[in-house]
Parts: C-alpha cells; sequence; structure tokens
C-alpha cells in the first residue's frame, strides 16, 4: 500500500468512509432500489448507468465500465494521486495518516494549504471594502461594467499595494503555508541563510480560483495601470495544477442545476462578463493551451464544448492547437466546436456591445470540429489537383489515427473519402483498417457466452460482495493441493479475512490494488448478483467448498491410485489415507 501508509490504516480507512457521501459530494445521486445511481462523470449520457453501492462501498458504470472504491473514485474524478486520495479521505473523517518506518517522502500538508487560500480569499475581499485604495478598485470594475452581485458570484478581492500584506493579515504562524501555496516568494539569500519573503500579489485585482469542490486553490491577479505582467497567476503547487483546472467551472455548475454545453474564453472578465449578461457557463483555462485533462474534465460534465477564439491568424492557430488536443478524447455523444469572433473583439467588448441573445445566436452557429478540421487542412492543399488529394490524404491521416474508434471516426473518414474521390472501402484499406471498428463481432449462442462460472470463480465473486463468509469456510486445508485456476486467490482471501475478520469489499480491493488480481477483483466487484440476499449467498458459498472439497479428495484419489498401480506401491501412511478418503466419498453419496 504505497509502502508508507500501514494496510490496517487502509483497512480502517475502507471501513470507516461512506462511499455514497463521498460520491455525492461531486455528484449528486438519487436512491435508485437498494444503490444510489446518477449519470456518468466519466462519460456523456442521458439515462444514468452510474451505481454507487454503499453495501459494497464500490461504484460502477453499467456505461463505460468506470469502477472502484471511494480511492479510486477520488483518483479518477479528481485526478488524486493513492496517497493523496487517502489523505483527503482521511481528513474528511477527521483522523491523521500514520506512516511506516523507512525512508518517507514528506507528503504536502493539503489541508493546511487549503485553509490558508481560504483566508487569503477573505481577506482580499476584506482589502476590497476596507482599504483606503479599494474604491480605485470598485470604481475600475464597474467602468468595466460588473456588478456587486457578479462580484461577489466570483469572490472578487484586491491585493493591496506593498510588499509585506499578506503575511501580517493571517499571522506569522501561516509563514511556510503562504509559501508552500504561492502566496509568497523567497528570494535567496546572498550570504547564506533565511532568504527574504514577500508578497506574489500587490496591488492587483484578485480572482479566487476554485475546484469543482468550490475550494480556493490558488489565484489570478489583474495590474489595474499598464504595469507588466498584465494577469498574474499562482505557480503550481500541491493543490493547483493549471493544465486540469478551469476558472469558472464550480461557477457554472453552481448557477445552473443542468449544463449542457461549456464555453470556452481566454481570461477571468470574459468568464465574468459573459455571467454579468446571463451567459453562466463560459470557462477559462488559465494561461495555458487546452489539454487533454481540461477537456477529460470538461466532456464529464457536458456533451458539448464551444472554443471561442479571435477571428485573426493566432486566434486560428490557436484554435487548431486546441483541435489536435480535442482529438484523441472525442467521440460519440461528444460535440466539439469553434467560435471565431471579429477581429479587435474579445468576449468581454462583444457582449457589451450586443445582447445576450446575439452573443448566444454565434455560440449556436459556431462551426462544428469535422468541418473546422476539413477546411483548414484543404486550406493548406491544392484541391484542384491529384497531388492536392494525396497531400491531404497523408495530413489527416495521422490525425485520424488519435482519434478513438467509433461511429464519429468513422464518419470523419467518410468525409475524408468524399473530399479526396475515394470510396470509404478504399480510405479504410489506405488507413489500414479493412473492418469498420466500430462493428463488433457477435458470438453466436452456445459459443461460451453462456458458460457457468467456475466453483472457485464463485467463491471468490461471493466473497468480495459477502467478506463475512470466510467464516463459515471451515477447513481449507485440503484445497492447497487443488490444482484450479485462481484457487491460490480464493486462499488468500481466505486467510486474510479469516486474520481479519472486519475488513469490507473496498478494502479487499485496496489490498490487491495495482495487481493483475485486483484488475480481476474489481471485474467481480462490479457483477450483479442473482441472489435473494446474504443467506442465499451463504448456502452457494458453503456448496462451492463442498464441492471443492470433493474435487481435491478425487485429485488426490487419483494420484494414489496410479502411485498404488506403479513399481513400489503406496506406503503405510498412503495405504490408510487412501482408505479414509474412500470412506470420506462414500459418507458424501
Amino acid at each position: 500500500m504505497a509502502g508508507r501508509i500501514p494496510e490496517q490504516f487502509i483497512d480502517e480507512l475502507m471501513a470507516r468512509v461512506d462511499i455514497v457521501d463521498i460520491v455525492d459530494s461531486y455528484v449528486p445521486l438519487r436512491k435508485g432500489g437498494r444503490d444510489y445511481i446518477a449519470c456518468c462523470p466519466f462519460h456523456n449520457e442521458k439515462t444514468p448507468s452510474f451505481t454507487v453501492s454503499r453495501d459494497k462501498q464500490f461504484f460502477h458504470c453499467f456505461g463505460c465500465g468506470a469502477h472502484g472504491t471511494a480511492i479510486g473514485f477520488l483518483m479518477d474524478y479528481e485526478h488524486m494521486e493513492f496517497v493523496e486520495a487517502v489523505h483527503e479521505l482521511a481528513s474528511r473523517l477527521g483522523i491523521d495518516v500514520p506512516v511506516t518506518g523507512g525512508v518517507s517522502v514528506k507528503q504536502p500538508h493539503t489541508q493546511d494549504i487549503y485553509q490558508v487560500l481560504d483566508q487569503a480569499a477573505k481577506f482580499y475581499r476584506r482589502q476590497l471594502k476596507e482599504h483606503d485604495q479599494g474604491q480605485k478598485v470598485i470604481d475600475y470594475l464597474r467602468q468595466r461594467g460588473l456588478n456587486g452581485d457578479v462580484a461577489a458570484d466570483y469572490g472578487l478581492g484586491f491585493a493591496p499595494p506593498g510588499w509585506d500584506s499578506i503575511t501580517p493579515a493571517l499571522g506569522a504562524a501561516y509563514g511556510q503555508s503562504l509559501l508552500d501555496a504561492g502566496l509568497l516568494i523567497e528570494k535567496p539569500a546572498s550570504g547564506g541563510g533565511a532568504g527574504r519573503r514577500y508578497d506574489r500579489f500587490r496591488d492587483r485585482v484578485m480572482f479566487p480560483i476554485r475546484d469543482t469542490r468550490g475550494r480556493v486553490i490558488g489565484f489570478g491577479g489583474r495590474v489595474l495601470g499598464d504595469d507588466t505582467p498584465k494577469y498574474l497567476n499562482s505557480p503550481e503547487t500541491a493543490v493547483f495544477h493549471k493544465g486540469r483546472e478551469l476558472y469558472g467551472l464550480y461557477e457554472a455548475r453552481k448557477a445552473m442545476r443542468k449544463l449542457d454545453r461549456l464555453l470556452v474564453v481566454e481570461g477571468y472578465m470574459d468568464v465574468i462578463m459573459l455571467a454579468r449578461h446571463g451567459i453562466r457557463y463560459a470557462v477559462a483555462t488559465l494561461g495555458t493551451a487546452t489539454t487533454t485533462e481540461h477537456l477529460e474534465r470538461m466532456f464529464r460534465q457536458v456533451p458539448e464544448v464551444v472554443f471561442c477564439f479571435d477571428g485573426d491568424r493566432a486566434g486560428r492557430e490557436a484554435a487548431w492547437r486546441a483541435l489536435e488536443n480535442v482529438l484523441p478524447v472525442i467521440g460519440d455523444g461528444r460535440q466539439a466546436r469553434f467560435m471565431f469572433l471579429p477581429d479587435g473583439e474579445d468576449p468581454d467588448s462583444l457582449v457589451q456591445q450586443e445582447n445576450r441573445d446575439l452573443f448566444e445566436q454565434r455560440i449556436g452557429n459556431a462551426v462544428p470540429l469535422s468541418t473546422f478540421f476539413f477546411d483548414a487542412l484543404s486550406g493548406r492543399v491544392d484541391m484542384q489537383s491529384i497531388d492536392g488529394y494525396v497531400r491531404l490524404l497523408e495530413l489527416a491521416r495521422p490525425m485520424l489515427a488519435r482519434m478513438p474508434r467509433g461511429v464519429f471516426r468513422q464518419e470523419m473518414i467518410a468525409r475524408l473519402a468524399e473530399r479526396t474521390r475515394m470510396s470509404t472501402q478504399e480510405l479504410l484499406t489506405e488507413l489500414g483498417e479493412t473492418t469498420s471498428p466500430a462493428r463488433k463481432r457477435v458470438k453466436p449462442p452456445g459459443s461460451g457466452n453462456n458458460r457457468q462460472p467456475s466453483l472457485v470463480r464463485t467463491a471468490v465473486t461471493l466473497l468480495i460482495h459477502y467478506p463475512a463468509l470466510a467464516q463459515q469456510a471451515g477447513d481449507v486445508d485440503v484445497l492447497h493441493d487443488l490444482d484450479r485456476p485462481g484457487m491460490g486467490l480464493l486462499l488468500k482471501l481466505l486467510e486474510l479475512l479469516q486474520q481479519r475478520p472486519h475488513l469490507n469489499g473496498a478494502a479487499l480491493l485496496e489490498h490487491w490494488r495495482g495487481s493483475e488480481e485486483g484488475h480481476y477483483l474489481h471485474k467481480l466487484a462490479a457483477q450483479e448478483l442473482l441472489l435473494a440476499g446474504e443467506s442465499e449467498a451463504e448456502r452457494e458459498f458453503v456448496a462451492a467448498l463442498d464441492r471443492m472439497r470433493g474435487q481435491a479428495r478425487n485429485q488426490r484419489l487419483e494420484v494414489l491410485h496410479n502411485k498404488s498401480a506403479a513399481a513400489g506401491g503406496l506406503t503405510d501412511d498412503e495405504k490408510n489415507e487412501l482408505k479414509q478418503l474412500h470412506s470420506e466419498s462414500l459418507g458424501n453419496i
């Protein structure tokens, strides 16, 4: 278990945490029979296929196959590392994470960082109201067209001028956390010793950046005059990663019960000004190009992403970079479009000239990905010549290869076939695909789909769903010699559960995290058991073990009979064993 956190602690954590509470804090759940359901946060769907089981402490999506424990959910949804997810769950329970002996890498005190960022956000908001220069900031925001309600929704504040404002306000005890949170800069001392620390943000309008849970994870600061840089962002920290986070996503989710699309714009003021005019679904990347992680996060929220760019050459080049990053994550049920603004305009200025309806009409007329893709590539070649068709194919081939297989990719290939005057089948052959990748071969009845699970698989599955059954296993020594696939895992499960009878299914899955056996156990945990309850499960489990014991006896009988017929025969002990096994076999008839 990561080599530093004791296994017993992970067991305790899995016993105390409630996955329903964890998932519900990110994805609103509703009761659906014994379990809780929602639309899956890991792919787009209209009908809920995402289930969370309080009994199993396990989530599973029947649509995309996503599954796991509370730790796994945080790792998949929030892109946390294993240790970070453990710390997050422990902090929610108010317990400390112990560390075993050996060399230990110091983990960032993320809770301290969250706390100091929250305090800093409150401090900046107070300065906007109380500082003697706060009024000039308010006047500036009003001049830009903002009102107090929107400023409050987005938590705008003011970092006062001066090199040392934040430390006295929050207290010297926060010094290291202020540095870890990126609120202070430490200048190395020239002659050794401690360096000088000073405020990173000075005389700037402050935009708090929140994660999907609403926690402040960083800041953006804008100068009021002509100083540079115009915008200054928090540096990368233990809680802030520019390549993942989107400014305004939390506020968009909070403002709109159901998001159908997200509009990606360039800056903080674009997001806020659009919100001021009633367009509450705009987000901005934080000084970086749109990454695949940004896109995966957005497509977990909405089926459609619209990119907004300037209409000049630089804007179209930026749009093409965005398209290149979209291709690996686009697919069935996901749509990307591109919106280009008039020269010299940005969303902030344009929405103030036009009303909301006209601006949203522009969004509705945004160019589909497929159109932008082929128009941009066609513009690079001479489409009046055969050489142009060949060149278009050469340009498109590596980009189509990056797309996930599915109907959308097939349509893109068909569109390319039209433009290059080839048949779709010829183009598929040219791309190295002789059949449609989206079509799956259906096995005929009786070809193996309906095969009954083995006794070992049945026993392991029941243990994952009902770990307490291990106490009903009885003597399993005879099973150690039974040669069956999975028998080693079954015996390990029984031994672990008999030593630690309090373990639940989630703890078992975490015990084998990252292993081939763990992957197998996750698949079994995702299965639905057609049983009336734990009493029927116990009967099935005991019956499976009894049959395996019978198989083990028969296997041993065969070995002894073969040895008896061979030269040398049986020893006295083996003769007694053979007699005992015959007696047991007769007793079971």
